[in-house]
Order: structure tokens, then C-alpha cells, then sequence
């Protein structure tokens, strides 16, 4: 029996069950929770990295932007909340719209 001790979405076990095989879970604490959704945000942009075509790209953004929304509300915020920060650190730096890549700066 494959062992993956990895975070995963709410409806896995109902899919595993419909498939008629045995499986073991457990509910994190939220420590727990915020360490291994941090886990799986690393697991996820590996994968966008490794992503091949256009849509599995996309694939892999949606995976992250579901963890980024959870990692939120385990961080007693919401997604508008952080898309507000997101707006003012975009207002107050720029965002990455010119993909600017920043080779050196002079020292004084």
C-alpha cells in the first residue's frame, strides 16, 4: 500500500472510497495544517515549474492559487483581505507587468 502523508483536497478520500479501496486519514491541528500547506505550495510550484503545455501550467496555477487561499484563512484572513494587500503592495512598488529583470545597482 503506497504511503503519501501529504496534504490533500477535501474530496480525495470520497474519491478513493467510490474506487473501493481502503485509506487512512487524519484532521491536522492548525499548526499542522499551516506546515503542511506549506508543503504542498512547495509540492505545487514544482510541478508548475515542471509543467510542459500551456494548460498544465494553468493546471498547476489553479492548484496554488487554492493553496494561497487556503494558507489565508489559516492565517485568520481571507482571500479579499490578502487581495487587498496585494493591491496596495502593487500600488506602492509596481507589480510584473513590464517583466522587468533587475541586473545590478550601483553602490554608493
Amino acid at each position: 500500500m503506497p504511503i503519501y502523508n501529504k496534504l490533500v483536497r477535501n474530496r480525495i478520500p470520497e474519491i478513493i472510497e467510490a474506487t473501493g479501496k481502503s485509506f487512512t486519514v487524519k484532521t491536522l491541528n492548525e499548526e499542522q495544517y499551516l506546515i503542511e500547506l506549506k508543503r504542498k505550495l512547495h509540492e505545487e510550484l514544482k510541478e508548475f515549474e515542471e509543467a510542459e503545455t500551456q494548460t498544465d501550467a494553468l493546471e498547476e496555477l489553479a492548484d496554488l492559487l487554492e493553496l494561497v487561499y487556503a494558507a489565508s484563512r489559516a492565517l485568520d484572513s481571507t482571500p479579499a483581505q490578502l487581495e487587498h494587500i496585494r493591491i496596495q503592495k502593487e500600488e506602492a512598488r509596481g507589480a510584473f507587468h513590464e517583466k522587468l529583470f533587475l541586473i545590478e545597482v550601483e553602490d554608493d
